[in-house]
This record gives structure tokens, sequence and C-alpha cells, in this order.
């Protein structure tokens, strides 16, 4: 499926030589991520405009919806997903294997991804998304600009679930254009859907979390990471690259991916949880507070709520009571008093020391190792 330009941009994904004097993880990752990006987003770009094209031929309106989804897709994000996946078949191939008849199945992963992104906004009724307006209510605005009819927010989420809907479909159409041996694509699906599958229960736990805050705990919490996050994020992406270069099950490689990304992908989440109350909105994109506003029982604040003292106990227990009280800074530095910071930024560490252990006993491509050595700093450390 990839094009000549797509397939140029994958081609000069080439072993990297570092300057002398350079850290290596760093010159690896900056030889290897910005073609990659690129290749994914022409990769997406190509496919998503005959996608469109198609979707018009209908009606008009569905080629407007349509459009709507693709902007949704291509509106920035960093392609985490794919660049795990891409390090995880990298890991597994070594620097044989041509990247672009499996490019089309990473790229793939950054249309599961919108799919999760747009529901889980209509879910958290999120008003900013990579400091623009979510879908729901971009989608919201666009029909009460155009004086239709009814609850214009409700005509806003309900296209938003159909713009997720779309992405996920076509996460599938566009792995099909994968050209990969066909005993391998039996163990790709299975991970490819367990991905699915995981990103659901995990998106179901934190929901209920939200509406049973009470009961919750950092056990809990901790899960809801472990399957919302880590699953869809690291983890099973590393999974997913390794069975496209054609490792089976009983490889000791998926036990360390296993390992590594769900450390990685538990680090990440917790960082998240941390930036969610303390971030600069102008580099996350999403205004600061929004959990502690809701009471979200992320493990952040469950494990606030465990550290306090009965008098900052009182005070968190208030967090989600009012959601537009004014005083959520007030509770973000009760939540910093508790404690509870300094033992989630141990969490974080903790976890990526694993993770590097997990890559040191693997037997895997050096420049790989080096690469994913590499990306559970950067994922974890981030500021947004």
């Amino acid at each position: 499926m990839a094009n000549d330009a797509v397939a140029g941009n994958a081609l000069r994904l080439a072993p990297a030589k570092p300057a002398e004097g350079d850290d290596p993880v760093r010159a690896v990752l900056a030889a290897y991520t910005q073609d990659l990006v690129t290749a994914v987003d022409d990769t997406l770009t190509t496919f998503l405009t005959a996608e469109v094209d198609q979707l018009t031929e209908i009606d008009a309106a569905m080629g407007g919806f349509a459009a709507t989804a693709r902007d949704c897709v291509l509106s920035g994000g960093k392609r985490v997903r794919p660049t795990f996946a891409y390090w995880g078949w990298r890991g597994a191939a070594g620097n044989d294997d041509s990247l672009p008849p499996v490019l089309p199945a990473l790229a793939a992963l950054e249309l599961l991804h919108t799919f999760a992104l747009v529901h889980d906004d209509v879910m958290d009724a999120s008003a900013t998304r990579r400091g623009r307006p979510t879908a729901h209510v971009a989608l919201a605005a666009q029909h009460a600009a155009a004086g239709h009819r009814g609850d214009s927010g409700r005509f806003g989420e309900a296209v938003a679930v159909l713009v997720g809907d779309l992405c996920m479909v076509w996460a599938d159409r566009l792995m099909s254009h994968a050209t990969v041996p066909a005993d391998r694509l039996l163990d790709v699906r299975r991970c490819y859907d367990q991905m699915r599958v995981e990103t659901v229960a995990g998106q179901y736990l934190d929901v209920l979390g939200e509406s049973d805050a009470a009961n919750w705990s950092v056990d809990r919490a901790l899960r809801v990471a472990r399957y919302k996050t880590a699953s869809y994020t690291v983890q099973r992406p590393l999974l997913f690259g390794a069975y496209l270069a054609g490792v089976t099950a009983d490889d000791p490689l998926v036990s360390a991916y296993t390992r590594y990304g769900l450390a990685v992908g538990e680090a990440f989440q917790l960082r998240d949880d941390l930036l969610g109350v303390y971030g600069d909105p102008a580099t996350t994109g999403k205004p600061a507070g929004d959990d502690l506003r809701t009471g979200k029982p992320t493990t952040l604040l469950m494990l606030a709520r465990q550290l306090a003292t009965p008098a900052q106990r009182r005070l968190l227990e208030q967090a989600g009571t009012e959601p537009d009280d004014p005083t959520t800074a007030g509770l973000a530095e009760v939540v910093l008093a508790t404690g509870a910071v300094d033992r989630i930024e141990q969490m974080i560490t903790d976890r990526v020391t694993d993770a590097l252990a997990a890559l040191d006993a693997a037997s895997m491509d050096e420049t790989a190792r080096t690469a994913l050595t590499g990306l559970a700093a950067t994922a974890t450390r981030r500021q947004a």
C-alpha cells in the first residue's frame, strides 16, 4: 500500500552512526524518530485521502464527516504506538527486513489510538485535546453555527462516537494493506484483538471508578493504568511488532517485551496522572486540575488519600463533589503535602529500572535495545 514517497521515507531508516561524543541513546532516537513519524504520517495521509474521497461520493455531508475523522487522526500527536511497534519489529527482525511491507500495520495503530481518544473525550466530557477543541465540542459548534434543529451538544457527542467507530474500521482496513507472510497473520491478529479488548476493559474500569471512587483503591487504579494505557500504548504495540517480524508466542523476546511494556506503560500513565494535575496547559494541551475537579480516582489521588492525615483526607474527599469549585489548586497543594507526588515519582523510577533490566536480559537487535532504552526515559519524563 505504501506509495513511492512513503517507501522512500521508510527506507531511510538505516542504522544510526552517532557523532563522536554524542549520547548514543539520543543519537539513535534522533536518527530514526523523525523519518519514522514522517513515514507513518505519509501512509495515513495517502490512505485517508482515498477513504474520504470514497465517502464523499456517497453524499457531500458524508465527506465532511469523514474529513472530521481524518483531521482527528492527522491533527498532531507523537505517534508513540507506531514507534513502539516499529522497535518491537526491529528488535526481532534486525536491520535486514524492509519496513514498507509492515508500515501500514504500524500506522493502523494510530487509527486505533484516535478511536480511543475520541470516545474517551466524550466519556470524560473533555473540552480540549492537543490544545484544540475535542471532536464532540467542535462538532457541536458546527451544528449550532449551521442553525440545525436539536441539541447541539447531543449531536456533537453522537457524531463523535461515529467518528471513533469509523477510525476503528479504518484501522482494520489499513492493517490489511500490510504484506505479511500468511503464517504470521494469526499471531498478529490475536495480538491486535487482545490489545483492543484490553483497551475497552481498561476504559470500562476507568468509567466505573469515577462513579464509585469511594470504594476504589491504589491497586485498582494501577489496574486501570495497566489495561487502559500500558497495554495499548507500549506492551501490545511491542508484541504486535514482534509478531509482524515472525516471532512466536514461546520466544523469550515475548516475555522481555511483556515485562518492559507493562513497566514503561504503567510509568507512562503515572506521568500522565502527574501532568493532569501539575502540567502546564500550554504544553499538555489540556487544562490542569481536571482530574481533581472531577475526583477521578487516579493512582495519584488514591495514594494521596492513603498517605493523608485525617485533616488532609477530609479536604481530598471534597474532590469531585463540586466540579466547578475554583479551589482545585488548593487540592493540588494538599496532594503534594501528603508525599504522594514523591511516591509516584519513585514508582515511575522503579518501573523504568525494571523495564531496562528486561531489555538487558533479552536477545535482540542492539540498535533496538538502545532505542527502547531511550524511549523508556522519554516516554516517562515528558512534559506533555
